[in-house]
C-alpha cells in the first residue's frame, strides 16, 4: 500500500535508536508540498511512500493506541491521512500514523548523504544500533511489493554498509599491523644481537691481530 503525496525525511531519535547527548537518525513522513520547499541531495521522482496499514480491532483499538502513545512519544503526534491499496479495486482508507512534524524539535531534515550514512553508522540506543533500524526498514521496504523499494533508503543503506565494510578492513588492518610490528621488534633485537656477536667478533680478531709480532 501507499501513500500519495508524502516523503519520507530524517528526524533525530534519542529514546529508541539514539541517546539524549548521542541522538540516532530514524524517519518521519511529511507532506509533499512540505518536501517540495526542502534542498535535497537525492534525486526524487517517486511520488508515493509505500507501507503497511494495520486493522486493529475495536476492543484492542485504545490498548494499542496507547502503547503506540508511549513508544512515539518523542517528537511524533498523530495525524490522519489517506492509505491508498496497492489492489486498484480497493478504496481508500484513512489511517491514523504519527508523523514528526517540521515544527518538532526533533526534525533535522534533510542533510548531506554521506554525513548522514556516518551519523547511522556510529549511533546507537536501548533499542540497538541505528544501522540495524536503517537496513531494517529497508528490508521491510522491500517485502512489501515489487514496486515498493525506496530510493533514499537503498542509497542510504549502501552507503551505511560501505562505511562497515571500511572499518572493518581497517580493524582487520590494525591487528594485522600490531602483529607485524611485534614481527619487527623481534627481527631488530635479533639483528641487534647478531650484530653485537659480530662486533665481539671482529674486536676478538683485532685484539689477536694486535698481539702479532712482524
Amino acid at each position: 500500500m501507499a501513500m500519495n503525496d508524502h516523503g519520507l525525511i530524517p528526524r533525530s531519535g534519542k529514546d529508541h535508536r539514539g541517546t539524549p547527548e548521542a541522538p540516532g537518525r530514524v524517519v518521519t513522513l511529511i507532506d509533499r508540498a512540505f518536501w517540495e520547499t526542502l534542498v535535497d541531495n537525492h534525486a526524487t521522482t517517486e511520488r508515493r511512500v509505500w507501507g503497511a496499514a494495520y486493522r486493529i480491532i475495536p476492543s484492542k483499538v485504545a490498548e494499542v493506541q496507547a502503547y503506540l502513545d508511549i513508544r512515539e512519544i518523542n517528537g511524533y503526534s498523530i495525524q490522519y491521512t489517506q492509505f491508498r491499496p496497492a489492489d486498484p479495486s480497493l478504496t481508500l482508507i484513512k489511517c491514523l500514523v504519527y508523523i514528526g512534524l517540521p515544527d518538532n524539535p526533533q526534525f533535522v531534515g534533510p542533510q548531506d548523504p554521506e554525513v548522514l550514512a556516518e551519523h547511522i553508522w556510529k549511533s546507537k540506543g536501548p533499542s540497538g544500533e541505528n544501522k540495524e533500524y536503517l537496513f531494517m526498514l529497508e528490508q521491510a521496504l522491500q517485502g512489501l511489493t515489487e514496486e515498493s523499494r525506496d530510493g533514499h533508503v537503498q542509497d542510504l543503506a549502501h552507503r551505511v554498509r560501505k562505511i562497515v565494510e571500511v572499518d572493518s578492513k581497517q580493524s582487520a588492518g590494525t591487528t594485522l599491523t600490531g602483529n607485524e610490528a611485534a614481527g619487527e621488534a623481534v627481527s631488530t633485537e635479533l639483528r641487534r644481537v647478531q650484530s653485537g656477536e659480530t662486533r665481539d667478533q671482529h674486536e676478538e680478531v683485532e685484539n689477536h691481530d694486535s698481539n702479532r709480532s712482524y
